[in-house]
């Protein structure tokens, strides 16, 4: 046995899936060949991995009937006698003999060399089939592997900018935060780094608001307000990446205001939170 057919058959016992003789050969084959024992240990981890994504959703209605009509439609093996089957070979392959050459003057011919027996290509076919089964599960778990970790790294890479920012904030080495409560209650905390360049404010209770208001957010310095983005906060919990950059020594505030954010550019009502930052 080669490492490849090792490794098909690997795809078979990490699915529950080899058949008793298979389950001999690959065993011997383990105790072998000590170094081929990665491929058992990726099949058995990518079988638990998917066994942890499974839902509990139960299997459509029509899975039995879809599943056995598959199988009523498909080519089957012909029939073969179980003693012949098991007594025949396990043959990989077999390759016939080449044509015999042209006739002598003499007119003798050699003798063809006689077909195999009917009970080798079964068994080869049958080997073949059980071989292609195996292949086509691992291919399959090794797909669904691959579907799941395309969804993860899309999720990943769809992640909201302030989400990304926040991200990028707590890993800087210059990383530095400040809270401050909410007014009626609630608390709001900024995050930020100077060499990312960047500020996010994390809120937690914040008061309900009409419709037609949004919160807006303020670098204020110098007793004037700089205006950083509006945004909303149906429960009361939000996640914002404020707009510019911020000044040492500013304070972060946050205001409640017209929907879409002060028209005059100034805010027209006390803040509700005030985080300083120095």
């Amino acid at each position: 046995m080669d490492e490849q057919e090792f490794a098909e058959l690997a795809a078979g016992a990490a699915l529950n899936a080899l058949s008793p003789a298979d389950r001999a050969t690959f065993d011997a084959a383990r105790r072998e060949h000590p170094e081929w024992e990665h491929w058992i240990e990726t099949d058995a981890a990518t079988a638990a991995a998917l066994a942890d994504t499974v839902s509990d959703a139960l299997p459509p209605l029509t899975l039995r009937s879809t599943l056995l009509s598959r199988v009523a439609t498909t080519p089957q093996l012909p029939a073969m006698d179980a003693a012949v089957a098991a007594t025949a070979e396990p043959v990989d392959r077999w390759t016939p003999a080449p044509p015999p050459p042209a006739p002598e003057p003499s007119g003798d011919r050699p003798a063809a060399e006689p077909p195999p027996p009917t009970a080798v290509i079964q068994a080869v076919s049958r080997r073949r089939w059980t071989r292609g089964i195996l292949t086509l599960a691992a291919s399959m778990v090794l797909l669904v592997a691959l579907g799941l970790g395309a969804v993860q790294i899309n999720e990943y890479m769809n992640r909201p900018a302030e989400v990304v920012a926040l991200q990028q904030i707590e890993d800087a080495p210059d990383a530095q935060s400040a809270t401050a409560e909410v007014t009626e209650g609630g608390t709001a905390t900024a995050h930020w780094s100077e060499s990312i360049g960047k500020v996010v404010v994390v809120s937690q209770g914040l008061p309900q608001i009409a419709d037609d208001e949004s919160f807006e957010l303020w670098f204020v310095r110098d007793g004037a307000a700089v205006p950083a983005g509006v945004f909303e906060a149906p429960d009361g919990t939000t996640t914002a990446l404020l707009e510019g950059a911020m000044e040492p020594g500013d304070v972060i505030a946050v205001t409640v205001e017209p929907q879409g954010g002060s028209p005059t550019g100034e805010p027209s009502s006390d803040p509700i939170v005030e985080i300083p930052t120095a």
